[in-house]
């Protein structure tokens, strides 16, 4: 268990210091652009646009990464007082603070979010601007210049120290043993906080003072990935083999490298293959000279061939260094790949990797399995979830609407994935659950979403029934006949339940908490609450739309008394995977007599005007008048 929650951590934080990073890669590749067109090794020297290149590595990187620090922290006051406070550790030093910048922003918007906390109900009416503004320049102020005073000097003192070491390792030959780190280090999603944090600015340093550095070519080099996906290409099996040409390219050219990571995981001794592809890159690195004069982000080729300096020679030297890698993860790859027995889950796999990266990965997609046109003369859709509780009940609540406003005579249900009809002809599922449900019924037309109340393939699906719908007038009416004999469910909402201002650390805080009302409330045992905490940990429970609803397993249902919601105003927002969530409605349902309401939260909750107003209702009668107002 301890060593669980480590790992955990260490992903998390790898995600936090990516996600300062990320958002800003625009602006490093403006500034790799820059320099390498016009600094005086460059393809265009020119000695007036050359004065860019300083301030924009010293100042303008810096301070928005610091900025979006603050802000991951505590919204933009968090991210106005993180570019304050790393203003101190841009001054104090003469070298790019991209490391001071991932302290001090953070850091500036936690303590301006505590001092929002502490303040909270103790400002009089009028005063609010006057006091927001001038907390935020007092305190972003004082860490100003604490970081001038102590971190900046900590920090140079660092990297001073990591300049040292790399200059030893340099002239001792041991460069490519960094990669023992660097290539796993990937896999748990450190790589931006590496490569950003560490390397770019000893690189940037190096490009001031030599023209180029090796070190921005440890991370970025696309030739261990390359390596291995060639070896899914001519070794791999089933869905793996298939979708691996496709990887190769988004990973070379597009310099996604977080595409490989699932044929990695698949089978955990390519991280073997990817170590001595990229130590034998490196070695070619620095054998023939090799180097970059700016920062290749992302790390495609097409971005080191624009970030090489101007001259035959470093040309020759960082193609070569690619190549080289790409040719040994390749043959290790296959080996490995040749060797033992495969067992090969694509889908799984990239589950997981999300899982390590907290969040939704942008190429997860890419594994999915792809299907034909939509089946003809529809008549059933099925939304499915782990439970069928929940979030597929809101999901079919909206779709069925849009049915209904498109004159379609068709039926759309929701149930577990377990309980998914053989029958149904289109499923829809979060996208982490649509392996399962392609396992369960395998002859169906199956729809990913990630956004179950406002997905785009809702209109997409509409619009593609539109052509060809027939539903019999038997399934029709008993369709409606089970809509129209629900139960009033008016009583489940109760003005107790409702809780404003509330503020979480953690989305498991905030699920214990909606737990706890249902728990005293006498809708469920005391167990179901560990229940909700699984069920969020297997597939989130986020729905979009600023708006989660953590409920129970399947297994679960059995510890539900009877039917009840709760709803937790969340103004400030808590993190659910990555996306902030502000308003939580925790559910136990029983024998379905909980969907009707569940239904109508979902419609109103697919309107954002409707979210803010919740968001700021100043009372529990006037949050549940928007929700029944629909």
């Amino acid at each position: 268990m301890a060593q669980s929650n480590i790992k955990v951590a260490v992903q998390k934080f790898g995600n936090f210091l990516s996600s300062m990073v990320m958002p800003n890669i625009g602006a490093f590749i403006a500034w790799g652009l820059i320099t390498a067109l016009f600094i005086p090794t460059g393809f265009f020297p020119n000695e007036s646009l050359t004065k860019l290149v300083d301030p924009m590595v010293k100042y303008l990187l810096p301070l928005l990464i610091g900025y979006t620090g603050g802000k991951l922290v505590h919204d933009q006051r968090g991210g106005v007082v993180g570019a304050i406070a790393t203003m101190g550790v841009i001054v104090g030093s003469d070298i790019p603070m991209f490391l001071g910048a991932m302290i001090m922003g953070p850091l500036g918007g936690y303590i301006i979010k505590k001092f929002d906390q502490f303040i909270e109900g103790k400002v009089k009416t009028g005063f609010e601007m006057l006091i927001n503004n001038f907390s935020a320049g007092i305190l972003g102020g004082i860490l100003a210049i604490l970081a001038f005073l102590g971190v900046s000097p900590a920090v140079d003192g660092f990297t001073g120290a990591l300049v040292v070491g790399v200059d030893w390792m340099v002239a001792h030959g041991l460069l490519p043993l960094t990669s023992i780190l660097i290539e796993p280090a990937k896999i748990l999603f450190l790589n931006n906080a590496i490569n950003h944090g560490i390397l770019s600015p000893i690189g940037a340093e190096q490009i001031r003072t030599n023209g180029q550095s090796i070190l921005l070519l440890l991370e970025t080099n696309p030739g261990p990935g390359l390596g291995i996906l060639l070896a899914y290409c001519f070794f791999g099996k089933g869905t793996a083999k298939q979708s691996a040409p496709g990887a190769a390219i988004i990973h070379f050219i597009g310099g996604i490298h977080e595409i490989y990571f699932p044929y990695v995981l698949m089978r955990p001794l390519l991280i073997i293959a990817a170590i001595l592809g990229g130590m034998s890159g490196v070695f070619t690195f620095v054998l023939l000279g090799g180097g970059l004069q700016a920062v290749a982000s992302p790390g495609s080729i097409l971005a080191i061939l624009a970030a090489t300096p101007g001259n035959a020679g470093s040309y020759v030297a960082n193609i070569s260094g690619v190549l080289v890698a790409a040719v040994v993860s390749f043959i290790v790859g296959s080996l490995i790949l040749k060797t033992g027995k495969q067992t090969e889950d694509l889908d799984e796999a990239a589950r997981k990797m999300q899982e390590m990266k907290g969040k939704k990965s942008s190429v997860a997609g890419s594994f999915t399995k792809q299907q034909g046109e939509v089946p003809a003369s529809v008549q059933k859709i099925v939304f499915a979830c782990d439970a069928g509780m929940g979030s597929s009940a809101m999901g079919a609540s909206l779709l069925r609407k849009k049915v209904k406003q498109a004159d379609l005579n068709i039926s759309v249900t929701n149930t577990a994935i377990s309980n998914i009809p053989s029958d149904a002809q289109i499923v829809i599922t979060q996208e982490e659950l649509t392996p399962r449900a392609q396992n369960k019924v395998p002859d169906a037309y199956h729809i990913s979403v990630d956004n179950f109340l406002s997905s785009p393939e809702y209109d997409k699906l509409i619009d593609q029934l539109k052509n060809d719908h027939t539903t019999s007038k038997a399934e029709e009416e008993k369709r409606v006949s089970a809509e129209n004999n629900t139960d009033s469910n008016d009583g489940l909402l109760k003005e107790e339940n409702v809780f404003l201002n509330q503020h979480f650390s953690s989305k498991e805080e905030a699920i214990r908490f909606a737990g706890s009302v249902l728990v005293k409330g006498g809708y469920v045992e005391e167990n179901y609450v560990e229940a909700m905490i699984e069920r969020d940990n297997m597939t989130s429970t986020y729905m979009g739309n600023d708006v989660a609803i953590p409920h129970g397993t399947e297994e679960a249902k059995k510890n539900v008394l009877r039917s009840g919601f709760t709803v937790i105003q969340v103004p400030e927002g808590v993190d659910f995977d990555g996306e902030k969530v502000r308003l939580i409605f925790g559910i136990a349902g029983k024998d379905g007599t909980h969907l009707e309401i569940l239904s109508g939260i979902a419609i109103t909750c697919s309107d954002m005007d409707n979210i803010e107003k919740m968001v700021h209702a100043k009372s529990a009668k006037e949050l549940m008048a928007i929700i029944q107002s629909n």
